[in-house]
């Protein structure tokens, strides 16, 4: 299957295609990048490609935890509004 894919989809899309993606499918296929990079039998420059977009990967999706992180901390305020805390997605409080 991965040859497959290596034949028909450019692995060295552009970012506005990252962009697009939702955070499950750009995981997704940063897992299946780390897969095949860690399988060792992909060619030094095929590698190259697939670690930039990996790396491109990474940062869409550190900048989407990091986007709900901010909301979530948020929403944690006092009843003036002012930031009174913050607190884990799985508190009660």
């Amino acid at each position: 299957m991965l040859h497959a894919m290596e034949e028909s989809e450019p692995i060295t899309e552009n970012a506005s295609d990252i962009s697009q993606m939702s955070f499950e499918q750009a995981l997704a296929a940063l897992e299946e990048i780390v897969q095949q990079l860690e399988s060792g039998s992909v060619p030094l420059d095929r590698s190259i490609e697939l670690y930039e977009r990996g790396e491109a990967l990474r940062k869409a999706c550190q900048a989407r935890l990091d986007s709900a992180q901010h909301r979530i901390e948020r929403i944690v305020t006092d009843q003036s509004g002012a930031p009174s805390s913050t607190a884990p997605l799985d508190s009660d409080g």
